[in-house]
């Protein structure tokens, strides 16, 4: 018989190796970003927005609003105002009027109605004489060096800032005026020929009107570039008073369907 103690112990299996860092791996592995379809639309809306804000940043640098100083943002920020509160006040007005009717007030309420919308309507066509605080604009230019497109920008300058009627020399300005040259380099408004100095008269507030005109790189500034030495007069009370004939439209019709 063999003796126990000289039998050589038989190896073991080896046991579960321990590994420290699976529980890390696990972590690592729910931290990866899956492909689904909420976030590729999420990823989708962040360029987006990306992409937006970029191209508003790039708007305003081109408008070229940075360029202006504090008080001029100011003034054009209270024009705006201003407007706005315009704005307000003719709802508050149509909404008055349009309860008065529905209350039955009568064909008197509905006559009154009428009679101020065509007022407001004739000043905006120029078939109606206007009065009001606005500026008077002289514009000289005795070596006719003046051109349509800087009147034309007058003109778009002075309705952004709220003016209400606009009159240069004896033509008045509506929506459909426009602007050009004779052979002798005169101004021609609407088909009639006016003579320098050029004379604007503006119904608006006077201090937004004018400091629009007077913004670096505007109005003002090109003409003086131009050799053009024009000048703005803020005035309390100013009359336009040039009037335009009413026209009935050749193709448009009024739309009476519901």
């Amino acid at each position: 018989m063999s003796d126990p103690a000289d039998k050589t112990p038989e190896p073991t299996a080896p046991g579960p190796v321990t590994k420290p860092l699976q529980g890390w791996g696990r972590l690592v592995r729910m931290g990866r970003p899956r492909l689904t379809k909420a976030n590729l639309l999420a990823t989708l809306l962040a360029i987006l927005l990306g992409f937006g804000m970029v191209t508003q940043v790039q708007q305003y640098r081109a408008s070229g609003l940075e360029n202006l100083r504090q008080e001029d943002l100011v003034t054009l920020l209270d024009g705006v105002n201003q407007q706005s509160g315009k704005l307000g006040t003719e709802i508050n007005r149509l909404t008055r009027t349009r309860d008065s009717l529905r209350a039955g007030g009568g064909d008197a309420a509905a006559i009154k109605a009428a009679e101020d919308r065509l007022a407001a309507l004739g000043i905006l066509a120029g078939t109606v004489p206007a009065t009001g605080p606005g500026i008077e604009m002289r514009i000289p230019d005795s070596e006719r060096r003046i051109q349509p497109n800087n009147i034309l920008d007058t003109v778009q300058e002075l309705r952004d800032a709220g003016a209400e009627a606009i009159q240069i020399n004896d033509v008045r300005v509506v929506a459909s005026t426009w602007f050009g040259l004779s052979m002798e380099g005169q101004l021609i408004v609407d088909g009639k020929t006016i003579a320098a100095p050029y004379v604007v008269r503006a119904i608006g507030d006077p201090h937004t009107v004018s400091t629009a005109l007077a913004i670096p790189g505007g109005v003002l500034e090109t003409l003086r570039q131009l050799g053009i030495p024009a000048t703005v007069q803020r005035k309390t009370s100013i009359a336009v008073t040039a009037l335009r004939p009413a026209s009935e439209p050749g193709y448009a019709q009024p739309e009476t369907s519901e």
